[in-house]
């Protein structure tokens, strides 16, 4: 019995020992797979279960001053491939091939990569989504092939300042324009999230952004200065400029001198930022990061700094013997000959060399080069795009009078277009320089206010009488003289032409037979609301700025205050008096005497209808009509229209009484 009971108690302590050395040995495996394996088995887990992923938000919208869209986000769907369930490769990328534009070899690499996730093809175009979808289908390729939403940029007025804009590129990074100076505000957001699959890595869900939602709510939008329409008419204009003097580019700004908001910004050649790929060398904004020698414009500065200094008053007489010598090198007028007498008025108006050379010695090294740095250049303006430019100006230290007397006349340095237009509106603004700015606001996603870009002046420049006086020395250049074709009838303009040697490519001299063209003025005179700068870098032909650059200012000063809704202020010419049309824009060398055109309106019988071809049209003049009137007119005429924005018409791409095929499109700019 007593044996019994001892075997008894034997058996239950060993059994009691077992158990305790399982409880032991399962605590210590638990310990060890929660403790020190825990992470990895977790993770382990969590790809058999499904995938990480990352989610990229729509970037921020671009806006122009108006809140017209600039530069859009949209959703696309992406195209992927899970290399592990492709029975076929060859056949899978024979049939993806002409569907996604890429070749069979490409695929059939990207398929080799290996792995549950490649890339086909990015953000594709809806036709190319429902082609492939449907293909997906009818081969029952779905176990291999999906679709991931991911967002878009869009840019709804193609070419319509694609230069300020920019672009982005695949992995949403602004590489140019605004899009790459503001890329941290508008770069949409990248969250990481957790996509489950089912026993094939299939999407449980149709997308994950089903799941998630999109994180856009955090992006900013950018309101810039520029105007939809304002831009539209300076695109046209340089168009048509492109066409009638085939040029190697052309630039274009409109800044508003009182405030030094751009209005308009464009350059020629440009390109289409929704395919940036295809326009490689085209990029570069010219306004900002071009620079050139500027010519007689820049004769406005050495014209402010010796009225400032009290060298000269606009009645002092000069002798203009036609060309003068300074330091055994000879500088002579844009005709080469003598104008004999002439008041200081007459030089600026005609644009005599000798005068400015004569100028710019009594004024110094010194005070040229103050009175230009005083005026911006030398520096970058600090404006928001990327790739500014400084300029170029001489170290006066080192300059000889010759040095002095070419820079004096725009020679020898070299500034940007912005540069430039930024210096003419401080004239027109009383003599005040400001910073000028493409940046109105940047807004948050809920339509507040994040910052707001205010007026800043950066310093005084002349005085508000001494820029008075100049002011109507730059009229009379319009009125009058050689930058007469600037001219808009009803308004006064202020501004100077610019004829200017074009500098070799070693930089030791000037190239024959290649010029820069340009105008630079501002208008109305007495409350100036626009400073238009017109460089043309190498035209055909004719090349002086008076004859080339200054039609196309007058064109886009004509169209842009008649969108302003200014009113004119009187006839710009007496009908009285002959008007010279002198200057640079004279390529024969002798002054113009030209009556200005007599105010009569034609008589009824004196007006002959022009015979129009058959299966041709008269493009109507859609100027100040709703889309709905210019939609009649355009089917009464056989005709089609791209409407661009909304409101009244302010511009069109074929110019009124043009006679063109039936069934061509006009573009036409529609504004409130």
């Amino acid at each position: 019995m007593e044996n019994n009971r001892k075997k008894v108690q034997r058996r239950i302590i060993v059994l009691v020992v077992v158990l305790l050395i399982g409880i032991l040995v399962v605590t210590f495996r638990y310990g060890w797979l929660q403790l020190v394996q825990g992470s990895e088995l977790a993770e382990r887990m969590r790809y058999q279960v499904g995938q990480d992923y990352l989610v990229q938000s729509p970037r921020g919208a671009i806006i122009d001053r108006n809140g017209r869209e600039l530069a859009v986000s949209t959703m696309t769907k992406s195209l992927f491939v899970d290399p592990n369930h492709v029975e076929n490769p060859q056949q899978l990328a024979e049939d993806l091939a002409p569907l996604v534009d890429k070749t069979v070899e490409d695929i059939l690499t990207d398929i080799n990569i290996g792995g549950g996730f490649v890339w086909i093809k990015r953000r594709m175009e809806q036709a190319e989504y429902e082609a492939i979808r449907k293909m997906i289908r009818e081969k029952g390729y779905a176990t291999c092939l999906g679709f991931r939403d991911e967002a878009k940029r869009y840019y709804p007025n193609d070419v319509l300042a694609a230069n300020v804009l920019g672009f982005v590129g695949t992995d949403d990074k602004g590489l140019d324009g605004i899009e790459q100076a503001f890329d941290k505000y508008i770069k949409g957001e990248v969250t990481e999230s957790f996509l489950y699959t089912d026993g094939r890595d299939n999407p449980i869900l149709e997308s994950i952004f089903a799941r998630h939602g999109y994180q856009g709510d955090r992006c900013k939008t950018i309101q810039l200065t520029i105007d939809s329409a304002i831009q539209f008419i300076v695109e046209q204009e340089l168009d048509r400029a492109m066409a009638e003097n085939t040029p190697l580019a052309i630039t274009c700004i409109a800044m508003d001198p009182k405030t030094g908001e751009i209005l308009a910004m464009a350059n020629r050649p440009s390109y289409n930022p929704n395919r940036f790929w295809d326009y490689e060398g085209v990029w570069k904004n010219l306004a900002v990061s071009s620079i050139y020698e500027p010519g007689s414009t820049f004769k406005v500065i050495t014209a402010g700094a010796a009225l400032q200094e009290g060298i000269v008053s606009p009645n002092q007489t000069f002798i203009d013997p036609g060309y003068v010598m300074v330091s055994g090198k000879r500088i002579q007028n844009w005709n080469g000959s003598s104008f004999g007498t002439v008041t200081f008025a007459d030089v600026v108006k005609q644009s005599l060399n000798t005068g400015f050379a004569l100028l710019g010695l009594d004024l110094g090294a010194e005070k040229l080069n103050y009175y230009a740095r005083l005026f911006g250049f030398g520096e970058p303006t600090g404006i928001e795009l990327p790739g500014e430019e400084a300029g170029i100006l001489y170290d006066p230290a080192e300059m000889v009078d010759s040095d002095i007397a070419t820079m004096a006349i725009g020679q020898s340095i070299a500034v940007t277009p912005l540069q430039l237009i930024t210096a003419i509106s401080a004239v027109a603004n009383d003599g005040i320089l400001l910073k000028p700015h493409v940046v109105k606001t940047i807004k948050n996603a809920n339509g507040s206010t994040y910052s707001e870009t205010r007026v800043e002046e950066v310093r005084k420049t002349i005085d508000a009488a001494t820029d008075k006086t100049l002011v109507g020395l730059l009229e009379q250049v319009v009125a009058t003289g050689g930058g007469r074709k600037a001219a808009v009838r009803g308004y006064r303009i202020a501004g100077k032409t610019g004829t200017a040697q074009k500098i070799n490519e070693y930089g030791t001299g000037y190239t024959d037979g290649l010029y820069i063209a340009s105008f630079c003025g501002f208008g109305p005179v007495e409350n100036p609301r626009l400073t238009l700068l017109v460089v043309i870098d190498e035209p055909s032909g004719t090349f002086y700025g008076g004859q080339i650059a200054a039609p196309v200012a007058s064109r886009i000063f004509s169209q842009v205050f008649r969108y302003m809704r200014i009113e004119p202020s009187g006839a710009i010419f007496d009908d009285e008096e002959l008007a010279d049309d002198v200057g640079e824009g004279d390529s024969s060398g002798k002054p113009n005497v030209t009556k200005p055109p007599e105010k009569v309106e034609p008589k009824a019988e004196e007006v002959k209808e022009v015979e129009v071809p058959q299966g041709s049209a008269v493009v109507p003049d859609f100027s100040s009509k709703s889309i709905r009137e210019a939609s009649r007119l355009a089917n009464e005429a056989g005709l089609k229209i791209d409407a661009q924005g909304s409101g009244f018409a302010v511009g069109q791409s074929i110019e009124a009484g043009v006679i063109v095929d039936k069934g061509t499109t006009i573009k036409i700019m529609f504004s409130p």
